[in-house]
This record gives C-alpha cells, sequence and structure tokens, in this order.
C-alpha cells in the first residue's frame, strides 16, 4: 500500500486551495476541476470530493481539514454571491465550537472551546496582529469578508506556529494573485441595506449599503502578480435599550425597614440607540515570481471602521442608601424593586442623556515576504511586518435635569422626586415618575453638566521572521522545519477630561443651559418600550454651540484640582482630573521565538501516520512606565511633571517596570490514515496566551479616606466620623505572566464515499493552569511595602448652620485661619492584579456533519446540511466580586452548548439557504457598560440568502440578518437582577454581482 503524504497533496494542490477560504463575490475562486486533476496527478490513491455551488465551498473546507497537518478548522465561501456576513466574525461563528459576543447586535469578538477573545490569537498572512480593542482580543468587524481570501482556525498548534493562542488561533490571509486560476479577473458587488428597527428611533438612518471591487492580474508570462481590492460598508447603526446598572449599595434599616445588608442597583437607564457606522477596507498585493524556485511578495491591508452614534433617553441614579425606600420586592437579598423617593441630603434623581459617542478605529498591516527554494532539499522563507492600530473613543455626555422653574434666573432643582420600579428578569421593567410629564417641558428641564472623556489608544508591532525547511530521506520523518521571530510592540493608552457643570444639580459658578426648541424635540417610545414617558432630545451641537459661544472646550490631560499641583490658577475651581494623567503610560514587548519541528511520514503497519513533533522556545521582556508616588521626596525621585495645560505636581516619579521571563512549548501532532477515508488525530501541546496588553500597564494608586470633623455647636466637642483610611488599587500590572494551559485534542473523521460530505466528532481537554485575576488584602501594610503614607493627616473642623441643619460650615480659630485636627492614618484594603493558581479543566466535545444529497433524484439532488454542535464543561470558578464590577463567579465566554446549522438548496444557478446560529447563556462583559462582568441570557440569531446566476457575469442576491431580531439580555448572576435588554432589528440586503 503507498503511504498516504498529505503534504504532498497539500502541496500540489496549495495554488489553489489557499486561495479558496472566505472568498467572497469580490474574488473568484479556483476552478474545482483543477484542484482534482492537480491532486491526483500527485497522489492517485487520496480521493478529494468534487461538487459545484455552495456545495463547492463546504467540500473545499473539508478537503482542507483532511488534509492539514493539525486539528483545524476551516472556511471557504461560494462563488455565486459571496457571503452573507458583514464581518469575519459571522463566518467564523459557524464553525463547530466557535461562538460570538455580539457588539451593537453584530459579531465582534469570538470565543473558541469555553474560552473569551483574550485567549484567542490572530494572525493575518501568517503575522501577529495588533488591536483596536485597547487589549489582545481582535475586533473581528475591523475585517471585511470581501478582502479575506482563506481562512482557519486552529485548535491544536505546531511548533512552526506563532505562539498566542490558549483557545485557539486565528489565520486570515489575503490574495495571492500568481496562484489565481486566470490570468485577469475583475469583480464588483454592491448591496443596499435597509433595518426594520431604525423607524423607532428618531434621527436614526434606516438605509445603508456595501460595495466592492477587486481585480487581479498576472503578467510577464505569469511572473508577475497584481491583487488590488476596496470595500465598503456603510450602515446604520440601530437599538433600544434598557440596560440595569450595577449592584454596588448596601442598604440599611434607617432608610428601608426589613432591607438591612440587602444588596440594591445604582439605578437603570432606557435609551434609543441611533447613527452609522462607515468601513473602507484597502488590500493591495503584489508578488514577483522570476524564476520557478523563488517567490517576492509585498502586500498592504488598511481598514478603517468609524462609528458615529447617539444614544438619548434617561439615566434613573437611584443614589441609595441615602434615599427612603418603601414597599421593597428583594429576592436573594437583592433590591429587584421599590418606591425611591429623594431625601433632602440625598442625590436621587433622573438625568435626561444625549450621549454622542464617536469610536474611530484603523488597522494598517503591511509586510514582504521572500521564499526561496535553495536546493531539491533545502528552502528559506523571510518575512518582515509592520502591524499597527489606533482607537479614538470619545464618549460626550451631556446630561439635563428637571427644574421648579427653568426659566428663572437662579433655576432651583426640583427635589420632588419618586420613582418606582420592578424588574421583570429578561423583560423589560414595570416603571413609574412624579416627574414623567416633565420630561418633555422645555419650561421645566436644564441642561446641567457636559462632560467627554476620551480613550486613545495606539498599538504598534514591528517582526521579523526567519523559517528553514530541509527535506529528508528517513524512514520516519519527511522534513526538519526551524527558525526564530523577533517581534517589538508598543502599546500607549491616554486619557483625557473636560467637564463642565453637574449632572446631580445647578451650580451658580457653572450656571445651566436653558433649552431652546431650536435644538430640541420631543421623542416618543415606540414597539415594546411605548409606555416609557417621552423625553426631550437636545442636539448635542447646538446646545454646546450655545452653551459655549466662544467655541467647545477641548479635552486635555490634566491633574485638574488635584491637591499636590503646585501652581493652581487663583479663582478656576478644577474637579480633580488627576486619573487622567495617572491612566495614561505605555507598555513596551520584545519577544524572541525559536523552534525546531520534526515533520513525521511512516506507517505503522499497514497504517499511515503523519504529522509533525516540535518545541517552541519563547524570551519575552515586558515593560511599562508608572507614576510612582514619592510624596514629592526629593531623594526617592520626586519630578516635576507638567499636565496639558501647564499644572505641575512633583509628587510622583516617572518610572520603568520591567520583568523576563522564558518558556518552552513542545506540541505533538499524529494523523492516523485508518482507511482511504477515515482518520484519526491526535494532538497534545502546552500552549500559552499573554495577558491583555492593558491589563500590563502598572496603574498602581493610593488614596487616604478623609472622614468628617464636626463640632457640636452647643458642647464645642469635637467627633471624627471615621478613621482616615489608606486604600489602594493596581487593577493592572507589568509582572502579570501568560495563561498556561497543557491540552490534548482526540478527533474522527469520515469522509463519505457514497455520496458528498463528513461526520467529525472531537474531544478536548484543556488543563488551566492559572487565570490573571485580582486579589484584595485587607488591611494591607502600606508603608511596609514601599508606598508613602502619612502617619497622620490634618483634616477641616466643621459646624451645622443653624439656619440650615443639613449644612455644614468651616470653623475658623482666632486668627481667622481654617481650624484643623490631627487624625492618624490606618491600613486599608489594597487589590492587585496576579497570576492566580485556582485554574482547571475545561473539557469537550464537538460534532460536525456535512452532506449534499446528491442521490436524490432530480431536483431534491441540490439540497444539502451543514451542522455542527459542540459542548463545553470545566470546573474553573472565578471569584465574583461586585467591588470590582464582577457578578458571576463562572468561566467568562463559555457556553456549555453551541449549535450552528445550515440547510441550503441549489438548482440551475439558483440558491438559498438558511442558518441558524444558538449558543447557551455565557458571560462577559455588559455592553455599552464598562467593568461589568455579567451573565449573558442564550441567543438564537437566524440568517437568511437567497441568490441567482443571471448569466456568467451577473448575479444578484437578496439576503436577511438576524431574522428574529434576536435581543441581547443579560443579568447580574441571577435572572431576576436584569442587566441588558437590547433589541438591534433585522439587516435587509439586495445586491448585484459583476463578474469578469
Amino acid at each position: 500500500m503507498k503511504k498516504f503524504s498529505p503534504n504532498k497533496v497539500t502541496y500540489s494542490i496549495r495554488s489553489c486551495l489557499v486561495t479558496v477560504g472566505l472568498i467572497s463575490s469580490s474574488f473568484m475562486l479556483c476552478a474545482q476541476d483543477n484542484v482534482v486533476s492537480d491532486a491526483n496527478a500527485n497522489d492517485k490513491d487520496v480521493e478529494v470530493i468534487e461538487v459545484q455551488g455552495y456545495s463547492t465551498s463546504l467540500i473545499k473546507s473539508l478537503n482542507q481539514k483532511r488534509f492539514s497537518d493539525t486539528v483545524t478548522e476551516q472556511l471557504s465561501a461560494d462563488d455565486l454571491g459571496g457571503l452573507p456576513d458583514v464581518s469575519i466574525a459571522d463566518a467564523l461563528t459557524r464553525l463547530p465550537g466557535i461562538s460570538a459576543v455580539r457588539t451593537g447586535g453584530q459579531a465582534a469578538e469570538i470565543n473558541i472551546r469555553g474560552l473569551s477573545g483574550d485567549f484567542v490569537f490572530s494572525t493575518l498572512n501568517g503575522r501577529e496582529q495588533v488591536s483596536t480593542t485597547g487589549s489582545r482580543s481582535i475586533d473581528f468587524s475591523q475585517y471585511p469578508t470581501e478582502l479575506i481570501y482563506s481562512g482557519a482556525v486552529y485548535k491544536s498548534p505546531k511548533a512552526s506556529l506563532i505562539e498566542g493562542g490558549v483557545a485557539g488561533s486565528v489565520e486570515l490571509t489575503t490574495a495571492s494573485p500568481l496562484s489565481n486560476n486566470d490570468t485577469h479577473t475583475f469583480n464588483a458587488n454592491i448591496r443596499g441595506m435597509y433595518n426594520d428597527r431604525a423607524g423607532e428611533v428618531a434621527d436614526a438612518d434606516e438605509f445603508g449599503h456595501r460595495i466592492s471591487f477587486a481585480y487581479q492580474g498576472q503578467f510577464l508570462d505569469n511572473t508577475l502578480g497584481l491583487a488590488l481590492g476596496y470595500a465598503r460598508l456603510f450602515q446604520p447603526s440601530v437599538s433600544t435599550q434598557f440596560i440595569g446598572l450595577a449592584y454596588n449599595k448596601t442598604l440599611t434599616e434607617d432608610n428601608c425597614t426589613g432591607c438591612e445588608g440587602v444588596q440594591m442597583s445604582e439605578g437603570f437607564e432606557m435609551q434609543h440607540k441611533g447613527g452609522k457606522e462607515t468601513r473602507d477596507g484597502y488590500v493591495a498585493t503584489i508578488e514577483w515570481a522570476p524564476v520557478d524556485n523563488f517567490t517576492l511578495k509585498g502586500d498592504v491591508f488598511y481598514s478603517k471602521f468609524d462609528s458615529e452614534e447617539f444614544a438619548r433617553g434617561f439615566r434613573v441614579k437611584l443614589e441609595a442608601p441615602n434615599a427612603v425606600i418603601a414597599n421593597p420586592v428583594i429576592q436573594d437579598n437583592h433590591l429587584i424593586g421599590a418606591t425611591v423617593n429623594r431625601v433632602a441630603s440625598g442625590f436621587t434623581r433622573v438625568e435626561l442623556v444625549n450621549d454622542d459617542n464617536q469610536d474611530f478605529d484603523e488597522i494598517f498591516n503591511v509586510g514582504v515576504n521572500a521564499d526561496w527554494q535553495i536546493n531539491d532539499r533545502l528552502a528559506v522563507n523571510i518575512d518582515i511586518s509592520h502591524s499597527s492600530g489606533e482607537n479614538d473613543f470619545r464618549n460626550g455626555l451631556l446630561w439635563s435635569l428637571v427644574a421648579e422653574d427653568a426659566n428663572q434666573n437662579e433655576p432651583v432643582l426640583d427635589t420632588n422626586i419618586s420613582i418606582s420600579y420592578l424588574l421583570n428578569g429578561l423583560n423589560l421593567p414595570d416603571l413609574g415618575f412624579n416627574q414623567a410629564d416633565a420630561f418633555s417641558d422645555i419650561s421645566r428641564v436644564l441642561v446641567s453638566k457636559y462632560g467627554i472623556y476620551p480613550f486613545q489608544n495606539t498599538d504598534e508591532s514591528d517582526a521579523y521572521r526567519l523559517d528553514f525547511s530541509y527535506d529528508l530521506e528517513t524512514e520516519y520523518v519527511r522534513s526538519i522545519e526551524f527558525g526564530a521571530r523577533y517581534s517589538d510592540r508598543e502599546y500607549a493608552n491616554d486619557r483625557s477630561v473636560f467637564e463642565f457643570g453637574s449632572d446631580a444639580s445647578f451650580l451658580s459658578s457653572q450656571p445651566p443651559l436653558q433649552i431652546s426648541s431650536d435644538f430640541a424635540e420631543v421623542v416618543d417610545w415606540e414597539g415594546d418600550f411605548n409606555y416609557f414617558p417621552s423625553y426631550l432630545s437636545i442636539d448635542l451641537d447646538s446646545a454646546l454651540n450655545a452653551w459655549f459661544p466662544t467655541g467647545v472646550p477641548q479635552p486635555v490631560q490634566s491633574w485638574g484640582g488635584y491637591s499636590g499641583v503646585l501652581n493652581p490658577t487663583e479663582g478656576i475651581v478644577r474637579p480633580d482630573t488627576s486619573w487622567s494623567v495617572l491612566e495614561s503610560g505605555q507598555v513596551f514587548e520584545e519577544i524572541t521565538a525559536a523552534y525546531i519541528m520534526a515533520n513525521l511520514d511512516f506507517e505503522v503497519g499497514d497504517m499511515p501516520v503523519s504529522g509533525n513533533i516540535g518545541v517552541r522556545m519563547v524570551d519575552t521582556k515586558q515593560a511599562s512606565t508608572f507614576y510612582q508616588d514619592v510624596g514629592g521626596d526629593i531623594e526617592a525621585g520626586a519630578q516635576l511633571i507638567a499636565d496639558d495645560i501647564g499644572l505641575i505636581t512633583d509628587q510622583y516619579r516617572l518610572v520603568v517596570l520591567e520583568d523576563t521571563y522564558t518558556d518552552y512549548l513542545p506540541s505533538l501532532n499524529l494523523n492516523f490514515q485508518l482507511t482511504d477515508n477515515q482518520y484519526i488525530r491526535f494532538a497534545a501541546a502546552k500552549v500559552m496566551g499573554r495577558p491583555p496588553i492593558d491589563e500590563m500597564f502598572a496603574n498602581a494608586r493610593v488614596d487616604v479616606s478623609l472622614p468628617i470633623a464636626e463640632r457640636d455647636v452647643d458642647t464645642g466637642e469635637i467627633n471624627i466620623s471615621a478613621e482616615a483610611e489608606v486604600s489602594g488599587q493596581n487593577s493592572n500590572s507589568p509582572f502579570l505572566r501568560p495563561f498556561y494551559a497543557t491540552q490534548y485534542d482526540l478527533s474522527y473523521e469520515y469522509y463519505f464515499t457514497e455520496t458528498d460530505g463528513a461526520f467529525v466528532a472531537a474531544l478536548y481537554y484543556k488543563d488551566i493552569e492559572s487565570f490573571v485575576d485580582r486579589n484584595t488584602t485587607d488591611p494591607y501594610d502600606f508603608r511596609a511595602n514601599g508606598f508613602e503614607v502619612p502617619e497622620n493627616i490634618d483634616i477641616p473642623v466643621q459646624e451645622r448652620d443653624l439656619n440650615d441643619p443639613d449644612t455644614l460650615l468651616p470653623v475658623f480659630d482666632s486668627d481667622g485661619n481654617p481650624l484643623t485636627v490631627s487624625v492618624p492614618v490606618v491600613d486599608g484594603a489594597y487589590t492587585t492584579a496576579i497570576n492566580n493558581s485556582e485554574g482547571g479543566y475545561i473539557r469537550g466535545i464537538e460534532l460536525a456533519y456535512t452532506q449534499i444529497f446528491s442521490f436524490l433524484p432530480g431536483a431534491w439532488s441540490g439540497m444539502g446540511v451543514n451542522l455542527s454542535y459542540s459542548h463545553t464543561e470545566t470546573e474553573i470558578v472565578r471569584q465574583a466580586d461586585t467591588s470590582r464590577g464582577i457578578y458571576t463567579a463562572e468561566l467568562p465566554g463559555l457556553s456549555p452548548n453551541v449549535f450552528s446549522g445550515t440547510l441550503f438548496w441549489e438548482l440551475d444557478g439558483f440558491e438559498t439557504r438558511i442558518n441558524a446560529r444558538y449558543r447557551d447563556p455565557f458571560v462577559s462583559q455588559q455592553v455599552a457598560v464598562n467593568n461589568q462582568v455579567v451573565n449573558f441570557d442564550s441567543e438564537l440569531v437566524v440568517d437568511y440568502q437567497a441568490s441567482y446566476q443571471i448569466n456568467d457575469n451577473i448575479s444578484v442576491l437578496f439576503q436577511a440578518n438576524n431574522l428574529t431580531d434576536e435581543p441581547t439580555k443579560s443579568f447580574f448572576g441571577n435572572e431576576s437582577r436584569t442587566g441588558t435588554i437590547q433589541y438591534f432589528g433585522t439587516q435587509y440586503f439586495l445586491g448585484l454581482t459583476y463578474s469578469l
């Protein structure tokens, strides 16, 4: 029996198979008959399945999987009308064991085998991708399907692959023009888009479009290739939502009878969201093969994704426990309903919000690759690349409050506030407001505050790679591969801020803005939300121009009113915005890796065995800038540090913290060919995934809580309300080490002979060693651990105003100076990021079934089905900590059951298919709310597509995404504690494709 040699088959069909992954209508597929003839020419014992239409894409995916030397999943697209997906993330979720977290109704982050996007590593053309998310998790919505030419998900690694994926690695590839089957191809695609929920949101766009063009050409006797591509997406961004806020308040008997120790939410929001998203993607590749054994290739990929959205509605701030609470509804020690009334010293309120969120993301990748077959045995590959990403998120917030009379010269806040609510789990809540009529009355509402808090991130990486391959003529080892890689990555985070006014009151020093009918309109709720009260929608730009006629101030990075400022501006009261400086900085990462791998090819008895065994060495040096608080001590290195507006402090010194470590990652892949169409794969490896790069930025901060010193007006006795307690946090750390896991894979693959398709069953087991987590020590010895903490602190003495007992006034001594009292500073809690040792297993099973029913009679022979199912379970339990916004102990990203199914039918140029993707409840960060890790409800997303090939050049396409308008729903540990209820609408597309 002839030896099975998958690498020979793979090599012989590489020129076509590597070009068939995620290709859309913008790039033509290679001819299927060419694939078959090439494969048979090299190994007549290997059968390659041949079909046409959408079936072609599925079977090509199976061929790629079949001949892979690792456990992989492959993606292909048909050449009739292209993928129905807006981005690559949608396509990836159709693979076994892969699910997505939807942002704005569309897949953005992918989860693999129960692990979140932080555990997923991604490459483009074999090169590491930086991210626009501020972490390592790739936002796959940045990558248009029209520009990505092939894709694979590696579930088991090999030594030659770049390290980084504990869950798996996603490899995306752009076009290789010299591998194109035709000398010249040109494709154009245009699709109109409509969102059926946009009509419910005032000023929202209902229509959008997708346009793409692509050209591939070969010149100079097919030695020079050129590929150019452009894809544009313009789509409405629409949602209607209710958002519950964090349960971070603890009640007492003083404000709620029978509520001692009960946890209560900060409040909730009701919003209309609208706007537009524009993505422009470009790709260019030039490939030169002057001789048969040398190819030089350069490629560029650029994607710019701009999102401009508004969010309008209410933000309810309950402000417990400083409120009177009646009619409490308590479940599992949490308040899920009550009537909340404002008290004189409290801040319970309803804010009318008009938020302006602008998010500008850019990805740029460029690389040069040289592939030289030096002789019959030795080959070398050299790759040089640059990857950069920029994210500029500007969240402008405009708040308005209800006044007794908005027309007064010195308006007074209406403090007669009563709010009734009852949460209904994963359904919309019951709500009641005594001020409801005032929310849409310009004679009652005033704009009270404007704030903008940008996040600006840059992420850049330069990489150099050298790989060798040497063929052997031995009985067991077919070839040896070895090589090295060096990368230098730099991440920068910049914060800035501008604030004016107050979201809780009207300030005389920063007076509110009277609303004009010229820039405000009344908005009503529709559909399921129609019982919410109407409100005033305010045009942000018009309001700001009216409020700041000499020009709208821009955000800056500033110490603000920080007490350590040496040169405060007289007459200007500033809030403490030192966080904008302290939370800005850089992370540096240098990685040197080397590997050696043997490609195996032998027989056990009469059974062919192939695969690889190798080890990868990874040396890492990581560092972070850090503002270390030295209390102004010059001997400790105190520096004069100025902000963007010239304010200076000498309390800190800027240092760089460094850490280095080395890892060895062995891997083994074995593929056993039981029969001509049955295979068993086994893989074992140690894998690593570095912590999110933003969590490696050092941001330690220590604060001392200031108690109140109140003097009794009758006795003169001074009472101290509490201790002066020092507390701190370092929620990030440059000393974090990677996630580590040892993993095993075992799969069985059966490729049908009497019909077209396959059945695949896989088992996997991951032993996770540790996670990045947070640890709190209370009390923590700050002084012993190098923190500059005063022994005592002076606090001002105050006393009650006889005319207004709720007001405290400063007390002065006989010389007219503020009277102070010294109190000792005691140790409190300190929270820091660590690598915990509370790991455990993740294990599961994956089943995949694909079949084209070509054996059926007549038109029924065009029917087919593609199904996948995965079940995952784990023993890992994370520590829930509401103080850090973590409301569940479950592992982020894990859905016990995930299913994807596509039913399709093809006949004489007509094709129709419907796809459904389901995932069980899972844990992730709540949409549109920072730092809240919550539970998400199960989801079933259904898409539909139909296309018709009019002639050889023209086809038409209709598709509907999110056909059932599946909402996103989340909750805080228990379904009774509502998180997000968000509806996005169904998107409809109608398009035309032209190919030449």
